[in-house]
């Protein structure tokens, strides 16, 4: 076997790799005689049938596979010599296409390998990074938001008319074409006017009602209702005003804690500190992060593989064409071709996640099991009921697992990185934090 180069420019590799008609032969012969104790043939004792009767019925097809073995071997004990790593699956073609037995076989492969990368000396890299403390107005807030949400919120009735925000207690029967249909009734039904928990227009027709009242109201089902029976469709509802009643925001007291599943006010307050500086936390680091991106982006040269390159911009030009065009659900467009800044950015995208792989292997960074779990876990609460099928799916889907993996070795190369770097923590306001996040949002 020989192996030849033709192509070094870059990180461009090219070789034309000849597998000789007799290592092809003997390769043939040895599969034969292994194969060869367990073969049985009409006439002939199990393994006893002749050789040459062996490769008339099985060696056309023991040579395909020699071929492929024989190549494949040559490519992997040149990359293991050489110590190339492909950037992609390497490209292989057989240029002899009129080949026949007892012929050479001549192949070229070509590829991109990955590029040597530096060491960084992460102890020359200065990072600040944005402290901010949970204050008591910041806490005061949170705690009136808690008490304007739906679950602290209590009613007391009212005799005026309803508004926003009010709740209507009412009994109602809703019929389409003159026939009242399945789910469109209720009796004491107390709804909040301003929820969007009912149809468009129904809560709109609540106000200004008083209790007393009846009225009915008229509406359309949407298009893509639930119901395939009702969508579309007109239906008056006609309502009876049991009551009205309006919003009594609590107090800041034990009780309000309690709804919340704390011992008392205190208790309450502890928590909403924790929670808050906990996010604040999670801004900064974002914050940070994207600073040391930034640095490493500057501070670090080497040569990027063209063809990663233009997947990544034809993969950002994709994607953001179908963000401006989010009627079209599926690929039957036009081709899109990636513009001079879908490739800046592609740029930097492959460049920044070799260099973190790179600094990451060095580091043997890894997943682990549990790590995998919880994120696992924590995609699964997106599909209530669904848990199990999503389970099944990615023990199934080997790239799903890798798109969950990936975040996770990031977060965790970057942290090995913030333990070396010269880190030095600034206290600032929630606001300033707020505009450096708002910051990272525009870019």
């Amino acid at each position: 076997m020989q192996v030849t180069e033709t192509l070094n420019e870059g990180l461009k590799r090219g070789y034309a790799i000849t597998v000789t008609a007799a290592e092809l032969d003997a390769k043939v012969e040895e599969k034969l005689k292994e194969a060869q104790p367990s073969v049985e043939m009409k006439g002939f004792r199990k393994g006893k049938v002749p050789m040459a009767l062996l490769r008339k019925q099985f060696g056309q097809r023991l040579m395909g596979e020699s071929m492929q073995e024989s190549i494949d071997g040559a490519l992997t004990e040149h990359l293991e010599t050489s110590g190339d790593r492909p950037a992609a699956q390497p490209e292989m073609k057989m240029t002899n296409e009129d080949w026949k037995e007892g012929d050479d076989v001549n192949v070229e492969v070509s590829y991109e390998k990955l590029p040597e990368i530096d060491d960084v000396d992460f102890a020359k890299i200065k990072l600040e990074r944005m402290v901010v403390k949970a204050d008591d107005a910041s806490v005061k807030e949170a705690l009136d938001n808690l008490a304007e949400s739906p679950q602290a919120v209590t009613y007391e009735t009212k005799k005026t008319q309803a508004k926003k925000d009010d709740q209507v207690v009412l009994d109602f029967v809703g019929k389409v074409d003159g026939e009242a249909f399945e789910g469109g009734a209720a009796e004491d039904y107390p709804l909040v006017i301003g929820s969007n928990s009912f149809i468009p227009g129904f809560e709109d027709g609540l106000l200004k009602v008083k209790a007393g009242d009846e009225k009915d109201i008229e509406v359309t089902f949407p298009e893509d209702y639930q119901a395939e029976n009702l969508a579309g469709k007109k239906a008056v509802f006609s309502c009876t005003i049991k009551e009205v009643k309006g919003p009594k925001k609590p107090k800041l007291d034990d009780e309000l804690a309690k709804k919340f599943g704390a011992d008392d006010i205190d208790a309450l307050k502890a928590q909403i500190t924790e929670r808050l500086e906990a996010e604040y936390t999670g801004a900064s680091r974002a914050v940070a992060k994207r600073a040391l991106l930034d640095t490493l982006d500057k501070k670090v040269k080497f040569d990027l593989p063209v063809s990663l390159v233009e997947a990544e911009a034809g993969q950002i030009a994709h994607q953001l064409w179908h963000e401006e065009n989010p009627d079209v659900e599926g690929h039957d467009h036009p081709e899109i071709e990636p513009t001079k800044e879908h490739t800046t950015l592609a740029e930097r995208r492959v460049k920044l996640g070799l260099l973190l792989a790179d600094i990451g292997q060095k580091a043997e960074v890894k997943v682990t099991d549990q790590e995998m779990t919880q994120a696992i876990m924590n995609q699964a609460r997106q599909y209530p009921g669904q848990e199990r099928q999503f389970f099944e799916f990615v023990q199934q889907n080997a790239q799903f697992r890798q798109q969950l993996q990936a975040p996770l070795f990031e977060d965790k190369v970057v942290d090995h990185i913030f333990e070396q770097a010269a880190v030095k923590d600034k206290d600032v306001s929630k606001d300033d934090l707020q505009k450096a996040v708002e910051k990272l949002e525009e870019e």
